[in-house]
């Protein structure tokens, strides 16, 4: 029976990937600071009593020490989520991502026997990373185009054409060769948790995966954290009663894929693969397209409010191409995105929602152009 440490492990992710790995007769400890934002300073109730919870912090070395006690293998998700915050509190998120991660492998380095103990580790980066996705033109193939110019969005037009001619494109799945944009502190901040675990793996002969998550959907996600998943930011909204708030026209293509389908993976992993792989079904759905199956979930029958407006920075479609991953890790059934909205919204009946979106678009248009 393997240790194994769960960073973040009170969390979303976290708690459902523990519960995988308890289930599986593993022996867990988790290492959790309790963030304000997400758990609002207390415990939640949902949390596996056969696990062992250490409250710290990943920015300081001494308690990856205290966590890291007879541990085999780690599965590092502990992060600050959010790209529009990450741009006001871009030290906040560059000190738990980037120096929380370059902690660990700093004390892997520096002690033998540690270094010898642990056998895999696994880290959470992001599709963010990719920037604007992938496209195919009718002339050139697939294409990797920059991020659309504010004056095109000034117009509306708000598709992807080719830069090498002109011509409208449709988009394609991301494969984990396209060359990272890193638009916003956090997508840098999580690549470089990727790159740090994937270079100290080289470096040190310990193997490592970093999975780039698409978006990450289900029960226990922070329905009063405005900075997380636009799934659990809409819900909030259908469930006070306000439409969802919807840039450009809403036809804008995403992946969603089930937190449990996540925490499956963060276990195989432990076993298999190394390198990065993206993390996602490979089946998009536009925005317009999950409001109306949240309501349909939910019970409510409120329209979204389709701005037309753009935010700096916003790509337009991203999906993934998950061949890579399937290859290495087998063939999987992912949950169709029906029966996880149906479960998300069912868990969240029982779940108070304060809707904060407002308060955070305000406190974006602050800190940042709106073009």
């Amino acid at each position: 029976m393997n240790k194994i440490l769960v960073t973040g492990g009170m969390g979303f992710i976290g708690s459902h990937t523990v519960d995988a790995l308890v289930a599986e007769g593993h022996n867990v400890v988790v290492l959790d600071n309790l963030e304000k934002q997400v758990h609002l300073g207390k415990r939640p109730d949902y949390l596996n009593k056969k696990a062992k919870y250490i409250v710290g912090d990943v920015r300081f070395q001494k308690d990856w020490l205290k966590a890291l006690k007879d541990v085999s293998h780690v599965i590092h998700l502990a992060a600050c989520v959010g790209i529009g915050q990450s741009f006001w509190e871009s030290r906040k998120y560059n000190q738990t991502n980037v120096v929380g991660t370059s902690n660990l492998f700093e004390l892997l380095t520096r002690d033998a026997a540690l270094r010898k103990r642990i056998e895999k580790v696994v880290v959470a980066s992001s599709k963010s990373l990719y920037g604007e996705g992938a496209y195919r033109c009718s002339v050139h193939g697939v294409i990797h185009p920059m991020p659309r110019s504010s004056e095109q969005l000034r117009q509306k037009d708000w598709e992807v054409s080719c830069s090498l001619c002109g011509s409208k494109t449709k988009p394609v799945g991301i494969t984990e060769d396209k060359p990272p944009q890193n638009l916003n502190p956090y997508s840098l901040s999580k690549y470089a948790t990727e790159r740090l675990a994937l270079s100290y793996s080289s470096a040190l002969g310990i193997p490592a995966v970093a999975f780039r998550y698409f978006n990450v959907y289900g029960p226990r996600q922070s329905l009063s954290n405005p900075y997380t998943g636009v799934l659990a930011i809409f819900i909030s909204r259908l469930k006070n009663g306000k439409g969802p708030v919807v840039f450009e026209d809403g036809k804008q293509l995403r992946d969603f894929i089930y937190v449990d389908d996540i925490a499956r993976a963060n276990m195989a992993a432990l076993e298999k693969g190394e390198g990065a792989f993206n993390l996602g079904t490979g089946r998009p759905a536009s925005l317009l397209q999950i409001i109306s199956m949240l309501n349909d979930a939910l019970g409510t029958n409120i329209e979204p409010e389709v701005t037309n407006e753009f935010r700096p920075g916003d790509n337009r479609h991203d999906f993934s191409d998950s061949t890579r991953f399937l290859k290495t890790f087998g063939p999987r059934m992912f949950t169709g995105l029906s029966d996880g909205i149906t479960e998300l919204s069912e868990w969240s009946s029982r779940v108070k929602a304060k809707d904060n979106f407002t308060k955070a678009e305000e406190e974006r248009r602050k800190y940042i152009s709106t073009g």
